[in-house]
């Protein structure tokens, strides 16, 4: 869920990662490092598979970048920071990457990591029988769309191992973010012995797993509303990681964490809306922006759905500034856009993605035009009324939108009855998977800060498009981005900013918001690196002091 990859002066420019709070060091403004190096955070969600080649949670995937490590980890600003690779080696036609690796670095059971770890785990993310809903994102690697297309086998894929300590990898194009990529969990290391010893298992318990990277997941079950990260011993350089232990608690009321906060059991609590603003001037307070858009999707194979006047007036029946600024109240916006603000900029002007793109009528707070669509939707369909349930999470946030849009929709849309399936996130993520609703509220978070992270998610036949919408023009603009036009910056550009106007114009997906949380943070706790794409949270260089 996921940090410029064109480049880091890009970053710096867009303003994608901010670190929280100083750095590591013996001192801070407030003083010695505390005696216990212990972090206790609140999570609105339950952690759901630890199996890199299966998630597509953000929260999973900020589990995994503290507690296993690849080529790279992103430090400030999506920085890139050598973690496993020490030397980087690229041909002058960018096709051909020589990854030379740090010799001595452990799995938690003693297995050495190598560069054979990397090639079984990307060769089993892409493999068709692993089903990854991220596979995608391999693409430019050499054969990696035929493996995935059923056309070659997973043991072609474009990357080797050349003895234990040099990993190479061959591209059918240049990707302008592949570096970044690598410092995205996806790509990091798999050890091959432990993966066929759980079998279905893996990934699902702390103990069905190994680590390498500067924590280790304990006291998870699968099911359970707490785990904790514990300093991982085995790692390459745990003498730069501070922490003991970080605990993570599961609290879907924030007036409960925010109880919790105030009596120390909580360093780090989101707050909702009414909080949010009650605590604006409190000390403690962090706003974070996120790389995201919050969408309804509606199930494109139900006939309702497919008539484009119902999709357009309920986007129209929808007051979305009513819904950022009373309802959530959290910083959270509306965009207007289905790829983020402030993630990527116009090569030729300068812009925001999302300032270049069009604004259609059906993105604007209309409920006269709705009632008109939706009447002449209904006609075409042969209805004169209708009831679908909308799917969301149980988590508080999404209950309120949920409830609100329940309330909008009845309101505007006359002859609509809207019931409600609040269901847990792990619950929510697999019924989206397997298209079994009929609305839901689905949610995107950049994995890199280029607007083809989003776009990507809607091309035909792509594991994550949650609605199943298709435009053959969409699938060619998209393609013509990462082949023909991809060596050139205003062309890609173009094509991209084509396919969202087409995108919004056919409602593939009804934009509602891109969020932003407000939180309270402990002065005490201090080194904590947060970037708005890609794995969110780095804690190798947090701690606490007195």
């Amino acid at each position: 869920m996921k940090v410029n990859l064109m480049s880091f002066k890009l970053v710096c420019m867009v303003g994608l990662g901010v670190i929280l709070t100083g750095c590591s060091s013996q001192k801070s403004g407030s003083g010695k490092l505390a005696d216990k190096q212990v972090f206790t955070t609140a999570v609105d969600s339950e952690l759901s598979t630890v199996d890199l080649s299966k998630t597509t949670s953000v929260q999973t995937f900020e589990v995994l970048n503290n507690i296993d490590e690849g080529l790279y980890r992103l430090g400030k600003n999506s920085k890139i920071e050598n973690a496993l690779a020490t030397k980087t080696a690229i041909t002058n036609d960018g096709l051909t990457y020589t990854f030379t690796l740090r010799k001595g670095t452990k799995w938690s059971n003693g297995d050495p990591v190598t560069a054979k770890d990397f090639v079984y785990s990307w060769q089993r993310t892409v493999n068709p029988k692993t089903a990854s809903q991220y596979g995608y994102l391999f693409s430019g690697i050499k054969n990696a769309d035929a493996i995935q297309a059923n056309k070659k086998s997973y043991k072609t894929l474009g990357v080797k191992a050349e003895g234990d300590y040099k990993l190479v990898v061959n591209l059918e194009k240049k990707i302008p973010y592949f570096k970044l990529l690598m410092g995205f969990p996806l790509f990091f290391p798999q050890n091959q012995k432990v993966v066929e010893k759980y079998g279905n298992d893996y990934g699902t318990k702390s103990s069905d797993m190994v680590y390498n990277g500067p924590f280790k997941l304990s006291d998870w079950n699968g099911t359970g509303m707490t785990w904790t990260l514990a300093k991982n011993s085995d790692y390459w350089d745990k003498k730069h990681v501070k922490l003991d232990k970080l605990h993570y608690q599961v609290t879907k009321d924030p007036s409960t964490g925010y109880n919790q906060f105030k009596t120390g059991k909580l360093q780090y609590v989101g707050l909702s809306g009414v909080l949010a603003k009650n605590l604006k001037n409190d000390k403690n307070m962090v706003t974070r922006e996120t790389s995201s858009c919050y969408y309804l999707a509606f199930n494109q194979k139900n006939r309702l759905f497919k008539n484009l006047k119902i999709r357009q007036a309920i986007s129209m029946a929808v007051n979305r500034d009513q819904l950022t600024k009373k309802i959530l109240g959290d910083g959270s916006f509306n965009s207007q856009s289905f790829v983020s603000k402030g993630l990527s900029i116009n090569p030729k002007t300068g812009k925001d993605f999302t300032a270049t793109t069009a604004k259609p009528a059906s993105m604007t707070y209309n409920p006269t035009k709705a009632k008109a669509l939706w009447k002449q939707g209904l006609k075409e369909l042969g209805i004169s009324k209708m009831h679908f349930t909308l799917l969301s999470s149980d988590e508080f946030a999404q209950k309120q939108v949920s409830e609100y849009l329940q309330s909008q929709l009845q309101q505007n849309l006359p002859g609509l009855t809207v019931s409600l399936r609040n269901i847990p996130f792990q619950t929510l993520l697999s019924r989206q998977k397997t298209h079994n609703y009929q609305v839901t509220m689905a949610d995107w978070y950049a994995d890199f800060a280029d607007p083809i992270t989003f776009l990507n998610i809607l091309t035909t036949n792509n594991p994550s498009n949650v609605p199943q919408w298709s435009s053959k023009q969409y699938d060619r603009l998209i393609k013509a981005s990462s082949t023909t036009d991809a060596g050139n910056a205003d062309k890609r550009f173009e094509d991209m900013t084509k396919a969202q106007n087409i995108l919004l114009e056919n409602q593939g997906v009804t934009p509602l918001y891109q969020s932003a949380s407000k939180n309270l943070l402990s002065s005490k706790v201090k080194g904590i690196i947060y970037n708005t794409a890609g794995a969110t949270y780095n804690y190798k260089d947090a701690y606490v002091v007195k």
